[in-house]
């Protein structure tokens, strides 16, 4: 059976044209649907395949009895079908912005064209981006640029571990794209040393979409970052870009995708040598998915691997690499105690997540916020409103200081959960909290 053809993107007349132009700024997915089947032949079965849905879903989004609102949903119609994101009412998409060629964007699942050696491409344009003009009124690079660029990607992390990173998007994208540029006027160690910096940056830029809740961008990003990676046999980065696809795949209700990921990292990390630490995280990664798959046996042996794994890391932390480091013991606590409570088991989870929270550092703004979620949550599943509610409102004051939607979606999830106790005194306080705070 030969490979399906890749998807070449809907004609170009249809996207010029005045009436799907409507359609697609009004959002009517019925239509663009249709027009995609009538006018370019992609049936209902390749659309669900193409923007990661079900053939059902799809066919209830054509015949008008479901529609679409979710903006993570209309950013995978927009990358599945090729559809210019300014009319979806999108920021420009990935694939629509030119890129350096040694470390182009692309579409998950999408091969990147190597560049030929030594760095040279086949393209022989003359550049005309600001980007390329302001590389080549840089000269040669060296290795004191390199080491600039590190320092600012460490930089990003601390700001991002701080602060959240939605905001970080525009300039960890642009970095990455200078460091693109970069790379076609170096070779030797220095190449490969800018390529591994381009792998960390595309990393660094699917987890600040992810962190902004705009997950087909995150996959794009983690999937360039881990071709970059993958060039350089570097399975432990490997590793640790499949863990970020793993975890993005448990938020985005793929929770048999984030089993395969995560045990897909652990096969690379293995590769790699002995690295109990990496392995400690990775199995908590894999009791997450297994947690929200509702496996509670998986899910329970996981977190004994991770247990166990733990134990053998101990006095080796600095044998590490410095990505896996914050995995430490009160993040193994919380981190088990958060798949009880995706498990249901709420009665076990809280006096470990309590106890995390407890011995967490109160730098670590984006952590304590998701972790209070998660103590109210299983405060919440034992009927305990009046703690529910505090450990809510300790959630709701530490995202006050972040940018970060996935730590406020998940404020407003908890909020849904309180509709049946709208009345209640403690719900009324969380709310104005609420309002004060995110609006």
């Amino acid at each position: 059976m030969s490979a399906p053809q890749p998807y070449p993107g809907l004609p170009p007349e249809l996207v010029a044209s005045p009436e799907f132009q409507r359609v697609c700024r009004e959002r009517d997915f019925s239509q663009v649907f249709q027009f995609a089947k009538k006018k370019a032949g992609v049936y209902p079965s390749r659309i669900a395949a193409l923007c990661g849905m079900t053939p059902s879903r799809v066919g209830e989004i054509m015949s008008g009895r479901r529609s679409l609102a979710h903006i993570d949903v209309i950013e995978r119609v927009a990358d599945g079908l090729r559809i210019p994101g300014a009319m979806l009412g999108l920021a420009h998409r990935p694939w629509e912005i030119p890129a350096g060629p040694a470390v182009a964007e692309q579409a998950p699942g999408r091969a990147l064209t190597p560049p030929a050696e030594g760095g040279a491409t086949q393209e022989s344009t003359e550049p005309s981006g600001i980007d390329d003009l302001l590389t080549l009124a840089d000269g040669k690079v060296t290795r004191s640029t390199l080491v600039a660029l590190q320092s600012s990607v460490e930089d990003y992390w601390r700001r991002d571990d701080e602060h959240g990173g939605a905001s970080l998007r525009p300039a960890v994208v642009g970095h990455l794209r200078y460091v693109s540029q970069l790379m076609r006027g170096a070779d030797g160690a220095l190449r490969r040393d800018l390529q591994s910096l381009a792998a960390e940056l595309a990393r660094l830029a699917g987890w600040a979409y992810f962190d902004a809740r705009q997950y087909s961008t995150a996959r794009t990003h983690f999937t360039q970052a881990l071709r970059l990676s993958r060039g350089q046999d570097d399975y432990l980065f490997m590793a640790n870009v499949l863990s970020c696809m793993s975890l993005q795949a448990t938020y985005d209700g793929n929770p048999t995708d984030a089993v395969a990921l995560a045990c897909k990292a652990q096969d690379s990390a293995r590769a790699a040598g002995d690295q109990p630490l990496v392995m400690s995280m990775l199995h908590m990664r894999e009791a997450f998915a297994q947690a929200a798959l509702r496996d509670s046996m998986a899910c329970r042996q996981a977190i004994d691997r991770s247990r166990d794994a733990y134990e053998l890391a101990r006095g080796r932390e600095a044998e590490a690499p410095t990505w896996v480091r914050y995995f430490d013991e009160s993040k193994l606590i919380v981190d088990t105690g958060i798949a009880l409570a995706r498990l249901g088991e709420s009665a076990r989870a809280e006096p470990l997540i309590a106890e995390g929270l407890r011995r967490e550092s109160g730098a670590q703004q984006r952590g304590r916020a998701f972790h209070a979620f998660w103590l109210a949550t299983a405060q919440l599943q034992q009927g305990n409103l009046d703690a529910a509610c505090e450990s809510a409102g300790m959630a709701l004051d530490l995202t006050a200081s972040l940018d970060s939607p996935r730590v406020a979606g998940h404020v407003r999830e908890f909020h849904r959960r309180l509709a049946p106790y709208a009345r209640e005194a403690p719900v009324i306080t969380f709310e104005q909290k609420m309002r004060d705070i995110l609006g």
